[in-house]
């Protein structure tokens, strides 16, 4: 079992803690958070240690679970990583592209491994059709949420889209082309809502809105290939999958069949793939915890997670610029 300990216990990070605290693949030392009313309540609630520190959690443990506001994760992350301890960031990765590409020089000069918590790589709806997802041309995702004051200390881009940005870019097996956007703050400082265009080197579009001013609460992505549609309900954990094929001579009566106007005949039929459900940051806290005692590739890399961050923060400037 590996030594593990949680930097910052708000919301998210309290949900962390309790999932390493009942994970059999790590021991959970303790954590730390700087508001410490905050954390005294939580040692009296849940009985977890509390270390008054940063440098005493790192010096205690193996693996470094920062859940703090992004503005933290470089310094906490450097700290941790200059003393050797594996280290798992929430997304975003950091607050800029240096910060996030100097992570990862120094992960690899002191040989440990990051991950960053883009947890919908684990949602159970995109797990169970991301073997059928093969070089999408057309992606349209919405993620829309209803007005929560938390998390609007950052563009409407870097909360939510980011998590869309993400999943494309890791079933785009292509470079970014070029990128248009647009946006508008409607209560909050920075951007509630936003649009924006991906394309892709092979021609792929996608096509991403974000909104955390919306009336109810949205997360779909579509997925448009060749002879097939694929849809993720992300929020629901539900999935549809059509494909076509060519239409046999004599198709069943019931058989659902399309004729181009080239004369061609495909059929329609649907595909129902089993959606397992799990808990994602179990999931991806636990698949660190393997990387790191395997030594292989962890699932969402620091790599990865700078080139999400990379397209977000280039949105980010076109939405800024009107």
């Amino acid at each position: 079992m590996l030594k593990a300990g949680v930097l910052g216990a708000g919301h998210l990070g309290k949900i962390h803690l309790r999932l390493i605290n009942q994970s059999d693949k790590y021991q959970l030392v303790g954590f730390h958070d700087p508001d410490e009313k905050n954390a005294k309540k939580i040692v009296k609630e849940f009985g977890y240690k509390y270390y008054p520190s940063i440098e005493e959690l790192i010096d205690a443990v193996d693996v470094v679970d920062i859940v703090t506001p992004t503005l933290s994760h470089y310094k906490c992350a450097v700290q941790a990583i200059k003393k050797g301890k594996h280290v798992f960031l929430e997304k975003p990765i950091t607050k800029t592209i240096e910060q996030a590409e100097e992570l990862i020089l120094l992960a690899r000069e002191n040989n440990v491994k990051g991950q960053v918590g883009h947890v919908e790589r684990f949602n159970p709806a995109f797990m169970s059709v991301k073997d059928k997802i093969e070089n999408p041309m057309f992606i349209e995702t919405h993620r829309l949420a209803e007005f929560n004051p938390r998390g609007t200390d950052v563009p409407v881009v870097l909360d939510l889209m980011i998590h869309d940005i993400d999943i494309i870019l890791s079933v785009v097996k292509s470079p970014v082309k070029s990128i248009n956007a647009s946006g508008v703050s409607v209560i909050s400082k920075s951007p509630d809502i936003a649009n924006a265009r991906i394309e892709f080197e092979n021609g792929c579009v996608a096509n991403l809105t974000a909104s955390r001013i919306s009336l109810k609460n949205m997360r779909k992505s579509r997925f448009f290939q060749r002879d097939a549609y694929i849809s993720v309900d992300f929020l629901e954990k539900q999935v549809e999958v059509v494909k076509m094929k060519d239409a046999p001579k004599k198709p069943d009566e019931y058989a659902l069949v399309l004729q181009n106007a080239e004369g061609d005949k495909k059929q329609i039929y649907f595909e129902n793939p089993k959606v397992t459900q799990n808990n994602a940051i179990l999931d991806e806290l636990e698949t660190f915890a393997d990387a790191i005692n395997n030594n292989t590739e962890t699932a969402v890399s620091l790599e990865q997670g700078t080139a999400a961050l990379k397209v977000a923060m280039q949105i980010v400037s076109l939405v800024e610029r009107g």
